[in-house]
Parts: C-alpha cells; structure tokens; sequence
C-alpha cells in the first residue's frame, strides 16, 4: 500500500451527531462494522526509551509504530501492524499472526518463527531483540467507519478511548481498563490521490482544525 493522505480532528459529542447523519448519506457504511459501529482493541510497542512516544509528541518527520490489533471481541483473528508517518503521509502494513504468537509477543517474549514468515513478523521480532521493543500499553475504542470510493476515502469517528495502563494482557476478555483522561472524539479523514470536493466539504465544522491527536499517547498519561 502506498502512503496516504490523513487528517485527525478533534471534535465533541455534538460535531458526531451532525457529522454521522451529513456522511450517512453520502458514504456507506463499513461491511465489517456491526450497527455502524466495531470496539477494538490494540497493544502498542514501543522502545525501552519510549522512543515512538517520544518521536510523536516532538513531531518527527518520519516515525513509525507496531501495534497487535483485534476487533469486537474476536482473538481468532489477529493482525500484526506496523504504522509509518513520511512528510505528513501515512502508511500500514498489515498481516494476520496466531494466537500463540500475540501471546508470546504480548508477554514479551520473542516468538519461535519460520525463515518463511511474513516479512513484518520478523521485522517486529528482530528490532524486540535489536532495538527491545516491548509491549508497553492497551488501547480500547469504538470506531465508526464510513466510506466513500472515489478516491478510496475512509472516514471513521473514534470515541470512548480506554487504556488497560501497565497491564499488557490484552488477549483477556476480562482485563480491566479505564478511560484515557478526558479523551476527545476523533474523527479521522484519509484518502490516496484526491479528496472528492463532495467529501471535504461534508466533514467542515466551524472552528475545527486537523490535530495531532494520538490515542497511544494519550493512553500513556498514566505511565
């Protein structure tokens, strides 16, 4: 995939309400969501320096974080991802990995992996063993996602931000979180080559203006 184009804004309880009944009626809906909507819950890695944390809340140019990512509940599937930032553009990298390996990942450990394996796989147990990325935090949401083809623009609003803290067992159903300080709606915008005209003028709010937002780093307030 190539880099694309993103913008984050932060908006209130009342831009959702306006926003989601604007693009209901010009995007569809995600196929995946149910009732217009998924929970999803993410474990980010980071360096024993915090190194992506620290290279986000300074604005490096070009930066890069892996996360272990399931959705609705659903540890049968999980996917690997890796986030790159390039000059205000934006790329993932995705691939799906076995329960045992978030698990050995997820405790820190470095997992037994075939020659075979998918590239990102080695490339995210190779900097654990060279750079000591570990685990560092949970990170719970709801998403809603709208979509518009031309110009392959995904619009999603990202709200109820929840982190597990220190705790980094995220494969349990059980684990206990709390909500990340006092979290905004996020509404975040992205496209390839062109935003429709159709599209940018839907998601205008008065007085709102693309942010920085991050939820790894706002679930990382308490440590």
């Amino acid at each position: 995939m190539d880099f694309r184009h993103e913008w984050k804004i932060e908006i209130n309880t009342a831009d959702l309400l306006a926003l989601r009944s604007r693009l209901r009626v010009l995007m569809e809906p995600d196929a995946h969501a149910v009732d217009g909507r998924y929970q999803i819950r993410s474990l980010y890695f980071d360096s024993p320096t915090d190194r992506a944390l620290r290279e986000k809340i300074d604005g490096v140019n070009r930066r890069e974080k892996f996360r272990i990512r399931y959705y609705n509940g659903d540890t049968g599937f999980l996917s690997l991802e890796k986030k790159s930032k390039l000059n205000g553009l934006c790329k993932k990298q995705t691939v799906q990995i076995t329960t045992g390996q978030a698990q050995t990942i997820a405790a820190g450990s470095i997992p037994q992996i075939q020659q075979n394996a998918p590239q990102l796989l080695q490339e995210l147990c190779y900097k654990m063993k060279t750079e000591g990325l570990q685990p560092k935090v949970v990170v719970d949401y709801i998403r809603e996602p709208f979509i518009y083809r031309p110009g392959n623009v995904r619009v999603t609003f990202d709200y109820g931000i929840r982190t597990g803290l220190r705790c980094t067992d995220f494969l349990n159903a059980d684990l206990v979180t709390v909500p990340a300080g006092d979290a905004p709606v996020l509404m975040e915008v992205k496209w390839d080559a062109f935003l429709p005209d159709l599209i940018r003028d839907a998601v205008q709010m008065t007085g709102r203006r693309a942010s920085a937002f991050s939820k790894y780093a706002q679930c990382r307030i308490y440590g």
